[in-house]
């Protein structure tokens, strides 16, 4: 489990250890240790590996067990990171991939909620999330390929825009495409005028 350094509570965390979870999360600059270990640092990125103690009383009291602590120099982000982890088995390369995945997960939540417009999941299931997110990128597949196939010149959310408010007219979309978007509301307002009729 990767969470954020934001969330460090070293209870909680404990109780994850206590379940047999291993987690990695960012190590807060102000974190008060000793160091109780080292492991061999032979890989480039890994600056440190170390096997530590939390020394605060109440973070002591919280978290009783050794830590592992990772120093690690990114090379994307020229930013050194320090890693914390209750793995004592993985590579130190391993334990920072880990948490590298984690921000590639949440890019693409960050992706999903900003081009497949979920506002909030309709269901709560594993089974029902992921219906969802498939329908939405189907859809947004969907748009991208009408946008290439047509040459369309404007944004996939105009399209989206578009393809909404003419979802139920009797106009070709290649037609509707064709129009600038502030003739739009024309060719929408001559659809519903001879539905009146």
């Amino acid at each position: 489990m990767s969470i954020d350094k934001a969330y460090i509570d070293y209870a909680w965390l404990y109780s994850l250890n206590t379940k047999r979870i291993w987690f990695v999360t960012r190590a807060k600059s102000n974190i008060d240790y000793v160091i109780v270990g080292q492991h061999p640092v032979s890989v480039r990125g890994i600056i440190s590996d170390e096997r530590i103690s939390l020394r605060g009383h109440h973070t002591r009291n919280k978290y009783p067990q050794d830590l592992r602590l990772i120093r690690f120099y990114d090379d994307e982000r020229q930013k050194t990171l320090v890693f914390l982890t209750n793995n004592f088995r993985l590579a130190a390369t391993t334990i920072a991939q880990i948490y590298k995945s984690r921000w590639q997960i949440e890019l693409f939540f960050k992706w999903i909620k900003q081009n497949l417009k979920i506002k909030s999941f309709l269901g709560t299931s594993k089974n029902a999330v992921l219906t969802q997110i498939w329908v939405a990128m189907c859809y947004y597949l969907f748009l991208t390929y009408i946008k290439y196939q047509t040459k369309y010149s404007y944004s996939l959310l105009q399209l989206s825009r578009i393809i909404r408010e003419t979802l139920f007219d009797r106009k070709s979309l290649i037609d509707i495409l064709t129009l600038q978007p502030e003739h739009l509301s024309a060719v929408r307002t001559e659809t519903l005028q001879g539905a009146l009729f």
